[in-house]
């Protein structure tokens, strides 16, 4: 009797804490919905009748809502999803004032007094594509020997001439152009015209200069050939334009170099110097007037052979031959290679868009990271698997011609593989472009030309190469409603025209026993979709 009543007390103890702890339970379930309906109560966790997979769905559904709705505090300067810019303020860009005066020389100069310094410079349509298969190498030649004396001035008097002003002399010889140009202080404009205008029209081509200057070009040849991207698109040219002037290197053959002489650098300036192929550019702090008064009293004994580079390339055009070299060296530990199509020349109204297809193959170097991060789809590639330790989309324009295409440098365990990343991509052109990416390579263009011109002697290249190409220079604000006006349709069109099923030249140097043969490469130039 006394353990049933025990029993019976304890039942009775226990009853009214059952009823607290359910009515505990029922008052935070029901508070539960009330703190999600509430919009300004923060989030709380999920109710523990949640499975776990429940929970992580919730959780990622509300990540991506923020990525779709984020803070505008946050999008009010970077907004992640590309649109277009305004340029208006490229209207007020220095105006770019020209003169051509009898003997068909232009004078072209742009102003900005608010500069200390200005650049000085002749601008010449000439290069290694005028060249003979025997005179190959003169226009460098003459570059490297053009100050090296004239009737007036030794070597050493330009030289100290230059650095008693505190300037700058330079030249480059690229395969259609040559340029020699000075960046001095505003107060010596005069007289760096002075000493460009001596060198072109009164150098003296000594014998002895001649012959040290040859063992000079020599060891750069040498120097250019540890160069591998040099040496690259040295056989890249020599197989795509073969038999043609373009095939030819810039510096020539060594042979042509040991017999180059007087007679030849001569007759180069006689042929190719004359004043319809050349410009006097001035940019920074000068005035047009000044610079024009000055080229009349200096540039009279220019020839005023009407002939332009236009009519020798009609003569002897370029042809590009679908072809490949291979170099196969097993010394080295990188394989580099080049995949190219041919592009368009300077004036052909494809050249914007194609210029706009290379900012969206863009480029990658593995010591700068960011390919997850990168709009490029191929960087994306590139950069995720690590198949590569750097590669550049290039756009090379000439006259009658081009080359569009991609440049590599990988280990030879991943060629395989980069070059079908490169394939596809570059294919992929043809048939699947989104407006997003269109719009931020337009936008990356915009920013990469601008940032070109930061400077004086940039501006001063500008203008020059624009006038022998275009014959004008083009406004910032024309150039860039042709780019925004390149949408996904036109990309389409454009990659249809040089890239869908097109012939490829390729150049390929190191151990590259792993790179597929021309046969794959020219079958990705297409993709069969049904």
């Amino acid at each position: 009797m006394a353990l049933k009543h025990l029993l019976s007390l304890a039942r009775r103890s226990h009853r009214p804490q059952r009823s607290a702890l359910s009515s505990f339970r029922s008052s935070s379930t029901s508070a539960a919905p009330l703190a999600t309906t509430s919009p300004s109560a923060p989030p709380g966790p999920p109710p523990p009748d949640a499975m776990i997979y429940d929970r992580l769905a919730e959780s990622v559904k509300s990540k991506l809502q923020q990525l779709e709705s984020p803070d505008p505090r946050f999008l009010k300067y970077g907004s992640p999803h590309p649109t277009r810019r305004s340029h208006t303020h490229i209207l007020s860009a220095p105006e770019t004032r020209i003169t051509t005066l009898s003997n068909g020389l232009r004078v072209a100069t742009e102003s900005n007094l608010a500069s200390k310094t200005a650049t000085v410079g002749v601008w010449i349509d000439a290069g290694s594509r005028f060249e003979t298969e025997d005179t190959n190498g003169t226009a460098h030649f003459l570059e490297h020997m053009i100050f090296k004396g004239t009737e007036k001035r030794s070597a050493r008097d330009i030289e100290e001439e230059i650095e008693n002003m505190g300037g700058h002399l330079n030249a480059y010889t690229s395969r259609e152009q040559t340029t020699y140009y000075a960046k001095v202080m505003d107060k010596d404009v005069n007289k760096a015209l002075d000493i460009l205008a001596d060198i072109l029209q009164n150098s003296k081509f000594d014998e002895k200069r001649i012959s040290r200057e040859r063992d000079v070009i020599l060891r750069e040849m040498e120097e250019v050939e540890g160069q591998t991207e040099e040496v690259i698109f040295d056989h890249l040219h020599a197989t795509a334009f073969q038999y043609t002037p373009l095939g030819r290197t810039i510096l020539g053959p060594a042979k042509n170099v040991k017999s180059i002489t007087r007679d030849h650098l001569q007759n180069y300036i006689n042929t190719h110097y004359t004043a319809p192929r050349m410009v006097i550019v001035a940019s920074g702090a000068v005035k047009h007037e000044d610079i024009l008064e000055q080229v009349k009293k200096l540039f009279t004994k220019l020839s005023a052979d009407p002939t332009t580079a236009s009519q020798l390339v009609a003569k002897e055009p370029a042809f590009f031959t679908g072809s490949e070299v291979r170099i196969i060296d097993d010394d080295v530990p990188l394989a580099q290679f080049a995949v190219a199509f041919e592009g368009a020349p300077w004036t052909d109204p494809d050249s914007v868009p194609l210029m706009v297809m290379q900012a969206m193959l863009g480029s990658w170097n593995k010591n700068a990271g960011g390919g997850k991060h990168m709009g490029s789809e191929l960087a994306q590639r590139v950069g995720i698997n690590e198949i590569a330790e750097s590669m550049m989309a290039f756009n090379t324009n000439y006259k009658d011609t081009g080359l569009f295409g991609v440049y590599a440098v990988a280990k030879p365990d991943g060629l395989d593989d980069l070059a079908w990343a490169i394939m596809h991509e570059t294919a992929k052109l043809c048939y699947r472009v989104s407006d997003a990416d269109v719009t931020r390579a337009c936008n990356q263009l915009k920013s990469s030309l601008l940032l070109h011109i930061d400077g004086t002697s940039p501006v001063a290249e500008d203008i020059g190469r624009q006038l022998l190409t275009y014959g004008r220079r083009i406004p910032f604000a024309e150039l860039f409603a042709r780019i925004d006006a390149v949408d996904a349709s036109t990309i389409k069109r454009v990659a249809n025209r040089f890239i869908h099923d097109k012939d490829v030249a390729i150049a390929a140097t190191g151990p590259i026993q792993g790179l597929p043969d021309y046969n794959w490469f020219r079958r990705r130039t297409y993709m069969n979709r049904y």
